[in-house]
């Protein structure tokens, strides 16, 4: 049974048709073409597939949208633009932390809600906010210092 369901992403209001249970992850990247947050477990394990909900990092795949309500949803795509990246999208382009780029969009997710609840994390702070995401490439060294370097730039 499907029922409308009013969602703002990414500062746009949307209405949809759609089965409310239907997982979050599934109407962002199905119904609204917001490819970034990506399947991985589907038990909410990895970290692949988090969003921002009212700013705090929530993950989309086991998350029915009626449980959204009225909140502000934030993917990837409404941090920044390619003219006009997010200081945390720079400093991962910059420190080469992705490789494959699967769990990117959540780690960067985790790292924006740190970030704006902890503006000065340490190494400590962000490997606990990171500590469910999982990253085969081994780029973990890399994915802390581009943490460190976009929480220099923002504090500027």
């Amino acid at each position: 049974m499907t029922k409308v369901i009013k969602l703002r992403v990414n500062g746009e209001t949307h209405r949809l048709d759609t089965d409310p249970d239907a997982p979050l992850l599934q109407i962002l990247r199905n119904d609204l073409g917001l490819k970034a947050a990506k399947f991985g477990c589907g038990l909410e394990q990895c970290g692949a597939c988090k969003v921002l909900i009212d700013g705090q990092a929530v993950p989309s795949c086991a998350t029915p949208v009626s449980a959204v309500g009225d909140a502000e949803i934030t993917t990837l795509e409404g941090l920044g633009t390619p003219a006009d990246l997010h200081p945390l999208q720079r400093a991962f382009i910059a420190e080469q932390a992705a490789q494959c780029g699967y769990c990117s969009a959540g780690l960067i997710i985790a790292a924006k809600a740190l970030l704006d609840d902890n503006p000065h994390p340490t190494r400590r702070d962000i490997c606990r906010a990171l500590d469910v995401h999982i990253c085969r490439c081994g780029t973990h060294n890399r994915i802390i210092c581009a943490i460190q370097r976009a929480a220099q730039e923002i504090a500027l």
